[in-house]
């Protein structure tokens, strides 16, 4: 007598505790948005900042990522990834307080310092928390698929922001953005210290929380980052990509103000936009990554983010650049998956905290005073330069990944073999 196999279920790529994690990062983030995207309108025309006072300020306060990234991603592997996040998030809520009640641009600076505690923590341990709760063969999917539904931020959070500020002002527009952000915060909190999540997989070192692990754990990575392989290259080529968007990223509201002659409310269309681009992208990118492997899929990504820079460029009205934006959001829909995979498959995984917290400050090293060089750019030079180095910079880079980003040979070439900040 035959036996019939029962059939095995497939594993599901969201599982309800990604999805209560989700949830937290949408809240935060969502509330972040609403600030962000046009924060440096309300430094200029509201607390009298001049464009490269904006850029300075930025510049300031992306000093406390170089001192707390590397640690924070160690932190998210010795003591939990939910437990530094929740830690991360208090100590940003006093950040949204401080934008709240900030009388001039000078207390943006402690507003962002503050709220950098958060990303320089809750950052390592995004991408981390993702790769313990996912198998390898199906770990770029559910980047794509997590990403994919994490792009709601980007939509929700700049349609409310230019809404409320266009309509109501700027001072409801930063009352709901820290009352959203203190909502994240405690539920946060809740699922560090919640018996419901006590027993949940999370890849976590044998070390303890000391100084001697960490130099321990740091000599590790740094030999891996030294040792010029891939993650050599992948240290180099996106250090300096994201130097050179730095250079432009808290200037595209101000260029769409003043060039484009937008509103608030546009300006937050346009950015979500962008996210729209990449929440309808991002899981087909997934799929496509562990496809043809993770190298083609950044590759074409990039190629098509320097085509959003050339139409950002040549644009002349709300259409070109809502075609531009949308097209940018496709290229990094492209890259976001894949990049997060390799990253989390060519390191240990006990040590994949500290590999996001030492790539991210290595890129905050790199792109430290890319906020104030773009002001500078733009009050000297013309306010399409930053824009036309960063594209230049971003065809560049095409290279180094077509040529470098190749994973040890442990399966045929093209299958994968071994990512922001979110706050």
């Amino acid at each position: 007598m035959e036996t019939q196999e029962t059939p095995q279920t497939k594993p599901r790529l969201i599982t309800p505790i990604l999805a209560w994690f989700l949830v937290t990062m949408i809240l935060a983030n969502a509330s972040a948005r609403m600030i962000f995207v046009l924060l440096p309108i309300y430094m200029r025309d509201e607390l009298g900042a001049s464009i490269s006072q904006v850029g300075l300020a930025f510049t300031i306060s992306g000093i406390l990522p170089l001192i707390l990234q590397i640690f924070g991603g160690w932190m998210s592997d010795t003591v939990g990834r939910l437990r530094t996040i929740a830690i991360g998030s208090v100590v940003s809520v006093f950040g949204y307080i401080c934008f709240a009640v900030a009388p001039t641009w000078q207390w943006i600076i402690v507003a962002l310092l503050l709220d950098n505690v958060s990303s320089s923590l809750v950052g390592p341990s995004f991408g981390a928390f993702i790769a313990d709760q996912s198998s390898e063969e199906n770990r770029t999917k559910v980047f794509g698929t997590v990403n994919g539904i994490y792009q709601v931020v980007g939509i929700i959070g700049p349609l409310l922001g230019g809404f409320i500020a266009y309509h109501y002002g700027y001072q409801l527009l930063l009352n709901i953005g820290a009352t959203g952000y203190t909502l994240a915060a405690v539920g946060r909190v809740w699922m560090a210290v919640s018996p419901r999540f006590k027993n949940i997989k999370q890849v976590k070192s044998e070390e303890q929380l000391t100084f001697s692990g960490f130099k321990l754990s740091l000599k590790t990575m740094l030999a891996m980052i030294l040792s010029g392989g891939i993650l050599t290259w992948m240290f180099i080529t996106d250090g300096v990509r994201d130097m050179s968007i730095m250079m432009i990223d808290r200037l595209e509201p101000l260029y769409f103000l003043d060039i484009g002659g937008m509103n608030e409310q546009q300006i937050g269309q346009i950015s979500s936009i962008f996210n729209i681009a990449m929440a309808l992208l991002m899981v087909p990118a997934g799929w496509l990554g562990a496809k043809i492997g993770e190298r083609k899929a950044i590759f074409s990504g990039i190629l098509v983010q320097f085509l959003g820079y050339v139409i950002f460029l040549l644009a002349d009205g709300y259409t070109n650049f809502a075609l531009s934006w949308f097209t940018l959001g496709v290229g990094f829909a492209l890259v976001g998956p894949s990049y997060d995979s390799l990253i989390s498959k060519a390191v240990p995984e006990q040590n994949r905290g500290l590999a996001y917290g030492l790539f991210w400050t290595s890129l905050s090293l790199l792109s430290l005073p890319s906020p104030y060089l773009g002001g500078v750019l733009w009050d000297k030079v013309s306010p399409q330069a930053p824009f036309q180095i960063t594209a230049v910079v971003i065809l560049l880079s095409a290279i180094p990944v077509w040529f470098k980003f190749r994973l040890p040979d442990k399966q045929p070439p093209g299958k994968p073999s071994l990512e922001p900040a979110a706050e």
